[in-house]
C-alpha cells in the first residue's frame, strides 16, 4: 500500500480545515445577525428620540425614530442615489449633509425623491424619521483594501421636502442575512476538495497496463 504524498496531502488538509473553519464562522455570524435583526425590529416600536442622543451612531440604534434640526453644511453638499417615484418612474433620492449647530458629528437627511437630479432649493429644517446610515460612496474594490470609514447617521424623512416624493421607509427586512448560504457554500467547497483529492489519489494508485508483445 502506497503512502499518501506528504506535501500535497498537507496542503489539501489545511485548505479543507480552513474552509470548514470559514463555514463555522459564518454560522456564528448567522446567530449574531439574527440577534441584531431582532434588536432592529424592537427599535421600530421604541419612542422617538432627539438624534444627538444617538450620536456617535452605534449599529444597535439603527431603525429608531429620531428627529433633528438640519443645518445644511456650507457649501451645501448633496448625495444623489437612484430611486423610483410612485408609479415606477425613475428618480433621485436627495440626501443632504447637515450640521447640528454644535460641535460633534453631523448627520445626513434623505428629504425625498425628485424626478430631476438637480438639488432642490431646500435650506434646512426639522427632519423626523427612521435612522439608518448614509449609503457608501466608496467603490467596493476600494473598501476591500482600506479601513472602513465610520458610519454617518441618516434620517429618512417622514415628511419630504416640498415638491419631492417620500422615500420608502427603511426596514430591517431590507438588511441581508446570507450567512447560512455562505456557510453551506464553504462546507460544499470542503467536501468537493476532499472528493477531488480522493479521485486523484485513486488514479495515482491505479496500476499502469503493460503493452502486449507485437506479433511478427
Amino acid at each position: 500500500m502506497k503512502r499518501l504524498p506528504f506535501w500535497p496531502t498537507l496542503v489539501v488538509l489545511l485548505a479543507v480545515l480552513a474552509m470548514v473553519g470559514l463555514g463555522i464562522w459564518q454560522l456564528d455570524r448567522l446567530h449574531e445577525k439574527e440577534a441584531l435583526l431582532a434588536h432592529f425590529a424592537a427599535n421600530e416600536n421604541k419612542p422617538p428620540v432627539a438624534l444627538p442622543a444617538l450620536l456617535p451612531l452605534k449599529q444597535e440604534d439603527l431603525f429608531r425614530r429620531a428627529s433633528a434640526m438640519c443645518l445644511p453644511v456650507h457649501p451645501i453638499k448633496w448625495l444623489q442615489r437612484g430611486a423610483r417615484l410612485p408609479g415606477g418612474k425613475p428618480g433621485w433620492r436627495m440626501i443632504v449633509f447637515c450640521g447640528t449647530g454644535a460641535e460633534g458629528p453631523g448627520f445626513a437627511a434623505d428629504i425625498g425623491i425628485s424626478s430631476s437630479d438637480v438639488p432642490p432649493a431646500w435650506t434646512g429644517g426639522v427632519v423626523r424619521g427612521r435612522v439608518i446610515t448614509v449609503p457608501s460612496e466608496t467603490p467596493l474594490i476600494a473598501r476591500l483594501f482600506s479601513a472602513p470609514a465610520p458610519d454617518m447617521a441618516m434620517i429618512v424623512a417622514e415628511n419630504p421636502a416640498p415638491g419631492l416624493a417620500r422615500s420608502p421607509d427603511p426596514s430591517p427586512a431590507d438588511v441581508p442575512n446570507n450567512h447560512f448560504a455562505y456557510a453551506v457554500q464553504w462546507f460544499l467547497f470542503a467536501g468537493i476538495a476532499v472528493i477531488i483529492y480522493a479521485v486523484a489519489l485513486a488514479r495515482r494508485k491505479r496500476p499502469v497496463g503493460h503493452p502486449g508483445r507485437r506479433r511478427g
